[in-house]
């Protein structure tokens, strides 16, 4: 036996990894491939936008003078006032389709699936095929637009929906919301049937309205969806690119010009890598802070409900 009091000698425990190094290790390779493909290309575009860059030669340090020049560049502002005007519009038409349709197939009925199979179909359409199909269906010769109109006696001959400004404008709001509702109504169906059936039932026994429970229940509780949904699209309609690229070329006019539009221009056809550069962290700043302005708004929110 051990003499008492005397010493006894200390085990070593050897320390095991925790587990927040074993989570880093889960997640390290999608961390380097969001290194490699978003972080190093962010920090190479910032420093690009520091230089006058051209095509060919030499580069040569400019500072912010890239940054200085977007703020006197009245095309540039002129896109921005375009993509803000088109990113409003399309969003509150998208969502105003998508939520009814959403409320639709929620519910069980008759051939539910069907519906929810062909409301999402145009979503799998790549967007550059479905502009282009929507060039054919727009086109005055041989599209469909135009001879269905005149058949219905709305026109009196097949009219050039890309003609002016406010039939293209119509045309791609169109073919945007045609495209994109589908996604958008999934999103919100899956916040639909995550509301507990319990309180829709108590609030059917204690009398309330069909627009009482949507108003007091449903919104309520689908916050968080409906912010999900709206920062996709704000996100997504601010970086539009192909429908105006490949429907309009920018026209009529040129008033058809997106940011990521007029970025693409400065870059790969006026060859100002710099200066396009510097558009592109200025898009990004934007994007970042619309982004960050929704959270902050849902939290403010939640915290007042």
């Amino acid at each position: 036996m051990a003499v008492s009091g005397q010493a006894q000698p200390m085990r070593v425990r050897k320390r095991q990894p925790g587990p927040e190094w074993q989570g880093l290790l889960y997640i390290a390779p999608a961390m380097l491939l969001v290194i490699m493909f978003f972080v190093l290309p962010v920090i190479f575009t910032g420093w690009m936008s520091l230089h006058n860059w051209p095509l060919m030669g030499a580069q040569r340090w400019i500072g912010f003078n890239n940054y200085v020049r977007m703020f006197h560049d009245t095309r540039f502002m002129s896109a921005l006032n375009f993509t803000a005007y088109y990113t409003v519009i399309v969003t509150i038409v998208i969502f105003a389709l998508a939520f009814p349709l959403a409320l639709f197939v929620e519910r069980e009925r008759a051939f539910v699936s069907t519906y929810r199979t062909i409301i999402f179909l145009p979503v799998v359409v790549g967007l550059a095929s479905a502009s282009l199909l929507w060039v054919w269906l727009a086109n005055v010769d041989s599209g469909f637009i135009g001879p269905a109109l005149k058949a219905l006696g709305l026109v009196d001959r097949p009219p050039n929906l890309l003609a002016t400004f406010d039939s293209a404008f119509l045309t791609i709001i169109v073919m945007v919301v045609w495209k994109i509702a589908g996604f958008t109504m999934i999103i919100l169906l899956t916040g639909l049937q995550a509301i507990p059936a319990d309180l829709t039932e108590a609030a059917v026994v204690d009398g309330a309205s069909w627009w009482q429970r949507f108003r007091y229940i449903t919104l309520p509780l689908m916050r968080r969806t409906i912010a999900l949904a709206l920062i996709i699209s704000v996100t997504g309609s601010i970086l539009a690119f192909d429908q105006f690229y490949i429907m309009t070329a920018g026209g009529p006019q040129n008033r058809m010009i997106s940011v990521v539009y007029y970025i693409f221009n400065q870059s790969f056809v006026s060859f100002n890598l710099g200066y396009g550069a510097a558009l592109s962290i200025a898009l990004l700043a934007i994007l970042v802070v619309i982004s960050i302005a929704q959270l902050w708004l849902l939290r403010v929110g939640e915290e007042r409900s």
